[in-house]
């Protein structure tokens, strides 16, 4: 049976040296007005789990399953038990990679000598689904201040406004206005009115400006630094395989050598379909991370980020010049 534990910070930290030995896990579920700030550690069961994180402004998601868990223990998270944290990476390279609510439980049995129970998590589903703004903002609000008012509504449901955000228009409200609908389609009339993208990380709102990327250093993969096989071209950019990293998130660059790069194929049956057409591979070979997949088991094979990357300017994608048709 699990025992009662205080969660951890988990925060990521850059790795002091390129050995990525001795895998680091930790999977703990909360309940509010349970535990207070303590959870049930489940870290040293046998766990598998996959999470796919990306930076468009639908919720994040994760699919865990826990073996061998007591009965009991099981029963108790699937009446009280509301959310979960899953932290991965190395000694070296440690932090959370998924903090959201639990959505479904199921308690079953794979074989005649295991049990199990899965967990079907979403990274600020509540406050996507359910928060409703109904509220009046006065005139001389500026933007940050329609902000504040929009994801209010997002707090009482585990999501907040990030701490760290991009400049905003300095448009200042000639009248007050009442607003009156869902947070989360103020919020993509917001980003839309401020060049900017929305999403929710780990149960916070951030944003990025368009043709932009995540504040902070670019993540370096090369095969000292986890990187797995060889990086495929596409027509967006790069996909990569590395060794579990938690410094890769949505929104956030990539560091690839080119010369490692292998070329998109095209269709030759098809050589005019706009898939053939691949940007141009970066000179410094910088990317962005539009969709990360955490592939774990720790006590198997799977330790594994896959990345979607995209070229940091869209604009040199020659995809993007081709004409859509949308009917008559």
């Amino acid at each position: 049976m699990a025992n009662q534990v205080v969660v951890p910070e988990g925060a990521s930290a850059q790795p002091e040296n390129n050995l990525q030995y001795r895998r680091h896990f930790s999977l703990i579920v909360t309940g509010t007005n349970i535990d207070g700030p303590n959870g049930l550690d489940l870290s040293a069961l046998h766990c598998k789990f996959s999470v796919k994180r990306s930076s468009n402004m639908t919720p994040n998601c994760a699919d865990i399953r826990v073996y061998n868990l007591d009965q009991n223990t099981a029963l108790k998270i699937k009446k009280q038990y509301t959310q979960v944290i899953i932290q991965g990476g190395y000694n070296s390279n440690f932090g959370v990679i998924f903090k959201g609510n639990i959505k479904q439980v199921i308690i079953g049995r794979e074989s005649a000598t295991d049990t199990f129970i899965d967990l079907n998590c979403g990274d600020g589903d509540l406050a996507y689904n359910y928060a409703v703004v109904n509220t009046s903002i006065a005139s001389g609000s500026s933007m940050a201040d329609q902000l504040k008012q929009i994801t209010a509504p997002m707090t009482s449901l585990q999501t907040a406004l990030g701490g760290t955000q991009p400049e905003f228009q300095p448009t200042i409200l000639p009248r007050g206005k009442t607003l009156w609908g869902t947070s989360r389609d103020y919020l993509r009339t917001f980003a839309q009115q401020n060049d900017l993208t929305w999403s929710i990380q780990n149960e916070q709102v951030e944003f990025i400006r368009q043709q932009g990327y995540a504040p902070g250093e670019a993540v370096v993969l090369t095969s000292k630094t986890g990187m797995i096989g060889t990086p495929q071209q596409t027509n967006i950019g790069v996909n990569v395989v590395c060794l579990m990293n938690p410094l890769i998130n949505p929104g956030r660059r990539i560091k690839i050598d080119n010369a490692s790069v292998a070329q998109l194929k095209i269709d030759l049956g098809n050589p005019k379909d706009p898939v053939n057409l691949a940007p141009p591979l970066t000179a410094d070979g910088v990317y962005y991370a539009l969709v990360i997949e955490q592939q774990g088991d720790n006590r198997g094979l799977d330790w594994y980020s896959k990345v979607i990357c995209c070229t940091v300017n869209p604009s040199t994608n020659p995809i993007n010049s081709v004409p859509v048709s949308y009917g008559p």
